[in-house]
């Protein structure tokens, strides 16, 4: 059986206030283009579907829009995400069930599968394990306990072929570094998010949601990653799904390959850092043209008119920060210093880092005035009530 695993959508979402809506549109055709051309058997999606639980008029009806398209082509199995809600989401599943989209987003469906071919899939939606602690008796409130139970009841299934999961959620190998990107949702309970890989064992292929970069955690194991980059800490991530085939005729888990199918970038991120001067010059640079960019200036002083100037060579530069190289560093801890200055030196302070020099003779006489005035007036300070002791 073929497969296509893709996950984390998040429609709706913006980038900087960049409408991504477009972007989306052109992933779900390429989705659907390769639905056409590699033969898909099954699309599997491991959750985050929406950017959030009630999502956007234009972002439903996208959605909405490429189910279909999927479903007139094969069979799809969906799960919810930690950012969709599930009981939106799974609203009429068993009347989809009939027209072969099969969405999966509440804990008592776990345990069933979803029967394509001789293939039997197990959609495992986003688990809250403060939602499914009581009910299922869990020795402890963690991600890791939770799926633990969820792949029991897979485990006492009975089904003798392959089996494949869907499953969203901060899974890690001890091979593989855990790394995160700075638009994935904090899902940790008490601090701990985390679930060993060591979970899905004995599983033909566990398609993943929630990281937003492609993952291979063992061969049987991996993320997808969203579809697009949502946060400049994904600039270097290769973008798009796993095309899987599974011998489906083979007893236990079956055999299996996996190839990587890159989704279409039309507009890459990147993050620059240098003075204003090289950036606008350093023909190293120009490939980064129409990127949407994060940039960081160096200059020892801030430029004037620094985003003005950039995006005259960078027209999509949405994010500007100032780290001068060469500054000197206070050696003292911030909140001693605090303490032993005044509220002018520290707004003299806080001039001389935004600007690199100390304020001038007119700059300093306003801050001087400010201060005055603020004082001018000081509160008047209402005692406590007294109280009698009751005899």
């Amino acid at each position: 059986m073929r497969m296509l695993h893709t996950s984390d959508w998040h429609l709706g979402r913006s980038f900087h206030r960049e409408d991504l809506l477009g972007a989306q549109a052109a992933f779900a055709d390429h989705l659907v283009e390769t639905v056409d051309s590699a033969g898909v058997d099954c699309v599997l999606v491991s959750g985050d579907v929406y950017d959030r639980a009630l999502p956007a008029v234009d972002a439903v009806r996208l959605y909405d829009d490429t189910v279909r398209r999927l479903a007139s082509r094969t069979r799809v199995v969906l799960v919810s995400g930690n950012h969709d809600s599930a009981i939106r989401l799974g609203v009429n599943a068993e009347l989809l069930d009939v027209a072969g989209v099969h969405i999966r987003t509440s804990p008592a469906t776990v345990g069933t599968p979803v029967l394509v071919d001789d293939v039997a899939i197990f959609p495992i939606p986003y688990l809250e394990p403060d939602v499914v602690r009581t009910a299922w008796s869990l020795p402890e409130r963690s991600h890791a306990a939770a799926l633990t139970e969820a792949m029991r009841r897979i485990s006492g299934s009975g089904h003798p072929g392959p089996r494949v999961v869907l499953a969203h959620a901060f899974v890690t190998s001890g091979d593989v570094p855990a790394e995160e990107s700075e638009s994935e949702r904090d899902i940790s309970v008490g601090g701990v998010s985390l679930v060993p890989a060591s979970v899905f064992d004995g599983i033909g292929y566990t398609a993943l949601g929630h990281l937003h970069g492609r993952r291979v955690l063992t061969e049987r194991v991996r993320y997808s990653g969203s579809p697009l980059a949502y946060s400049f800490s994904e600039e270097h991530q290769l973008k798009g799904s796993w095309l899987v085939d599974l011998d489906s005729g083979s007893p236990g888990a079956g055999s299996l390959a996996a190839e990587f199918v890159e989704a279409p970038v039309p507009r890459p991120v990147a993050r620059l850092r240098g003075t204003l001067d090289t950036l606008l010059t350093d023909a190293a640079f120009e490939k980064h043209r129409e990127h949407w960019l994060q940039v960081t200036l160096t200059d020892f002083q801030r430029p004037a008119g620094a985003m003005e100037r950039l995006r005259a060579r960078f027209p999509h530069t949405l994010v500007l920060g100032f780290e001068p190289e060469g500054a000197a560093r206070p050696e003292r801890e911030v909140a001693s210093r605090i303490r032993e200055r005044s509220g002018l030196a520290l707004a003299t302070d806080f001039v001389h880092d935004m600007t690199g020099a100390e304020p001038s003779a007119a700059e300093l006489g306003l801050l001087e005035d400010a201060f005055t005035d603020c004082r001018q007036e000081e509160p008047v300070r209402v005692p406590a009530p007294r109280t009698e002791a009751v005899k």
